[in-house]
């Protein structure tokens, strides 16, 4: 993959690795992210796969539903330590009046739970207040990461599916993974998400791209929760796990 081997330029912080604090060399990184690949690679806009994940949020969340932002992510091989650390996604957003949110993320490789697949935890998304978050190395300006910590009655579920087999998500939902024990096997994704057209706007207005070299003050903004909740299918998937969730 072209980002992976450095032949496409990204702009500071939005290469990084999402274990680990900025300081951490490239080298070394566990957990590689790509934030807005289609931004610097723009031959991948408008793919088939945007495409179909266009389609298939709006007849999930309606008429209105447009793209958002997108990221890569890739653990390699032998990285116990690539943990994407429990979140909800809304925690790391502007808190807008309309939330909706489909999250496509597209497993390049199979995805196991020995190389690090994605865990749920059903029922997450119907909570009508965000969990709490907090930095994970320190604050913002050091990482991106953020953290929720799990209640005593959450039952996390693994999702193991299979290359080229897409789960579709809440913006709720929360969820993690754990470190890549394979030793010879690549955990790579490529996110895809759609919110309502009036939400993108109003992210760009405020300054919030998705980027990682957004200001810092807007990154400190966000995840606030506001008056708007509503209730959606939790996730669904076209791997082995592809039962939505009761709502």
């Amino acid at each position: 993959m072209a980002f992976l081997r450095r032949e496409i330029r990204v702009e500071g912080r939005d290469f990084c690795d999402m274990s680990a604090d900025y300081s951490k060399p490239v080298e070394s990184f566990s957990i590689i992210n790509i934030m807005l690949p289609s931004k610097y690679n723009p031959s991948l806009k408008g793919n088939i796969y945007q495409r179909r994940a266009a389609s298939i949020s709006q007849q999930l969340l309606g008429d209105g539903m447009v793209f958002d932002y997108d990221q890569l992510l890739a653990k390699p091989p032998n990285k116990p330590d690539a943990e994407f650390k429990w979140h909800q996604d809304l925690a790391y957003w502007p808190v807008t009046k309309d939330t909706r949110t489909a999250s496509f993320w597209l497993a390049i490789d199979d995805s196991t739970i020995q190389n690090g697949c994605l865990q749920f935890v059903p029922g997450t998304h119907l909570e009508h207040q965000l969990r709490d978050h907090g930095p994970a190395h320190g604050d913002r300006e050091k990482s991106h990461t953020l953290f929720a910590t799990l209640a005593p009655a959450d039952a996390p579920k693994a999702m193991e599916i299979r290359r080229g087999d897409v789960t579709v998500h809440h913006e709720r939902l929360l969820h993690g993974s754990s470190g890549n024990l394979s030793s010879d096997s690549w955990r790579r994704a490529w996110v895809i998400a759609f919110r309502s057209k009036e939400t993108v706007e109003e992210e760009r207005r405020i300054g919030f791209t998705h980027s990682h070299n957004d200001k810092l003050e807007v990154l400190n903004s966000v995840g606030r929760e506001g008056d708007s909740n509503r209730d959606a299918s939790g996730i669904s998937g076209s791997g082995q796990d592809s039962n939505p969730r009761p709502s």
